[in-house]
């Protein structure tokens, strides 16, 4: 039997960047809020002997627990899903902070293309472009760049982005909070062979902190070390922008919120009086096993794209979409993103084992809808940059083409070319399609007898298409770069849930202006039930060429303030 706890204004489902910021912006604003994380607290003294390469990047220890809970894949409908028994294409956060913890910090905003892409495209290359016809479901997303600037600049505040102009994004309404990171050696000669080809070339905007910034919550950090020890790893020395750094100490400073660590919320409960409210959550307590109901004037699901998702499954909040009839919702539009790019071997050494994780040039001559696509097989493109995360020597065997794998060959190349190559890469847009989406297993359960969530998916002929053309102009990059040897990406095959690719994984509970195509309205509101808010990079319609955290900020600074606004006066939000 469920002990029923008292009933609070605001209950959170995950304590990470939307979880923080929702749980920051709404204890600010005096409501009571409790943050259910179903992993442990954690913080910077935690993290004080981190610099372990084996124990973090490769044997993943801020990573979910994927014997508890993973996920199933197949490419089609037509083959069996099977688990991902250990972390492969991307890597899931746990515990308090979640994926912001072990994240680099490149913090692109999104283009005001990607808001209105398919109305965009429309009206400059007409109605056939769009692809409706091979499966392809591109779909404006309820709210345009000029609407979300200002929680850009909010998101953009709290972690002290460091950065520069860049010449070809959407209008800021305020600089850079910080300055640019430094243009090492390998960053200039990029720089400088994009601007001589025209492009526009510029430092990457950057959530590792340039000098020490205090943001206007009064919450403080150092400056970065360029340690290199960023990506997959936390940082301690509260240099780079995350969670535990900024906006949770801002929440629990208000005294009007609480963490329950050891939480996992495994059902969202419907009010019993009114099925358009939800009445609070249902959660287990996974140290001792105990069940508890937090009651809440407002629910805000706040945990990762596949919880969120399925959350709302589970607890029979929606429609779910069937691949067949198109009908439903929940679970559409699922995407992930594709590397396109090409790698120069160099006579000049570079000092590739330093860096930060967002230490790094990029270009968008070649990103949304900058260049002309009417010859091309497809819409958008991606965001070319050089980085210089770090390259550490577990991971980085850097040999040319037809090298052996093992032996003497392989020991000099891996050595000469350990800090001899730069890699030019196109982080790629990828197209939505018909069938690639999320549902529940009917085979296999975690650890609390809840379905896996089962993943379909695939890459499309256009997302082929798009990541070779951006390999190749990649390859011309690095050729005015001066490199002695280019080697450019073949074209990608299917996708496989091996090896890394990226934690940028989208849709599933997706925004809109239509409850038809959309499960959350452009306040995040869930459209079937009001008092509940779903955020994350779930609710993208479809993934940019860009890192998402940015965006994901940005939609939780807009679903704080449909909280606030819903605590005042209730029911549907309107523009």
């Amino acid at each position: 039997m469920a002990e029923t706890l008292d009933k609070v204004d605001v209950v959170t489902v995950g304590v990470g960047w939307t979880g923080g910021i929702v749980a920051a912006e709404a204890a600010k604003a005096g409501l009571s809020v409790v943050g259910l994380e179903r992993g442990k607290n954690r913080g910077t003294e935690d993290y004080q002997h981190v610099h372990d390469e084996y124990r973090y990047a490769i044997r993943y220890e801020l990573m979910q627990d994927t014997s508890k809970e993973t996920i199933t894949f197949r490419n089609t409908r037509d083959e069996r899903a099977l688990p991902m028994r250990r972390m492969g294409s991307f890597l899931l956060g746990e515990n308090v902070g979640g994926a912001g913890t072990h994240w680099n910090g490149q913090t692109w905003r999104f283009l005001p293309y990607d808001f209105e892409i398919r109305s965009m495209t429309e009206e400059r290359y007409g109605e056939d472009k769009l692809g409706d016809d091979k499966g392809y479901r591109w779909q404006d997303w309820g709210i345009t760049y000029d609407e979300l600037e200002p929680y850009f600049t909010q998101f953009d505040l709290t972690i002290g982005l460091a950065g520069e102009e860049n010449p070809l994004g959407g209008h800021r309404s305020e600089p850079f909070p910080t300055p640019p990171m430094i243009e090492t050696p390998m960053l200039k000669l990029f720089n400088d062979a994009a601007k001589g080809m025209g492009l526009h070339a510029h430092m990457m905007p950057s959530a590792n902190m340039t000098q020490q910034y205090t943001n206007p919550d009064g919450q403080t950090l150092q400056p970065c070390q360029y340690c290199a020890f960023c990506e997959r790893f936390a940082c301690e020395y509260d240099a780079k922008s995350s969670p535990e750094t900024t906006v949770i100490p801002t929440a629990l400073e208000t005294g009007n919120f609480d963490i329950r660590t050891h939480a996992n919320v495994v059902e969202v409960l419907t009010d019993e009086d009114d099925d358009s409210l939800v009445s609070g959550v249902r959660y287990i307590d996974t140290l001792s096993g105990e069940e508890f109901i937090q009651p809440a004037d407002i629910v805000v699901l706040n945990s990762y794209v596949f919880n969120n998702y399925k959350l709302l499954r589970v607890s029979d909040i929606g429609e779910q979409y069937d691949p067949e009839t198109e009908e439903g919702t929940l679970g559409r539009n699922y995407g992930y993103q594709t590397f396109g790019g090409a790698r120069g071997f160099f006579d000049t050494q570079f000092n590739t084992f330093m860096g930060a994780g967002a230490l790094g040039a990029g270009l968008d001559d070649y990103n949304g809808d900058e260049f002309d696509h009417s010859d091309l097989d497809f819409l958008h493109g991606g965001n070319i940059a050089v980085t210089q995360t770090g390259s550490r020597p577990i991971a980085t065997n850097i040999t040319r083409p037809d090298t052996p794998s093992w032996g003497a060959e392989f020991k000099k190349e891996t050595i000469e070319n350990y800090t001899r190559t730069i890699r030019v890469q196109g982080q790629c847009a990828t197209t939505p399609h018909k069938d690639n989406y999320l549902d529940l297993d009917e085979e296999y359960t975690d650890a609390y007898g809840l379905p896996l969530v089962q993943l379909t998916y695939n890459f499309t002929d256009s997302d082929r298409t798009r990541t070779k053309y951006l390999a190749d102009r990649c390859g011309e990059i690095l050729e005015e770069m001066g490199a002695n040897e280019v080697v450019v990406d073949e074209e990608i095959g299917d996708y496989d849930i091996v090896p890394y690719q990226s934690t940028h994984n989208t849709g599933g509970t997706v925004m809109g202006d239509d409850p038809e195509t959309s499960v959350v309205n452009n306040w995040l509101q869930h459209w079937d039930r009001d008092n509940l808010f779903v955020v994350g990079a779930g609710n993208f319609p479809h993934n940019s060429g860009y890192n998402p955290t940015s965006t994901v900020g940005a939609l939780a600074y807009r679903c704080a303030e449909g909280v606030i606004t819903y605590s005042e006066d209730g029911g549907r939000l309107e523009d």
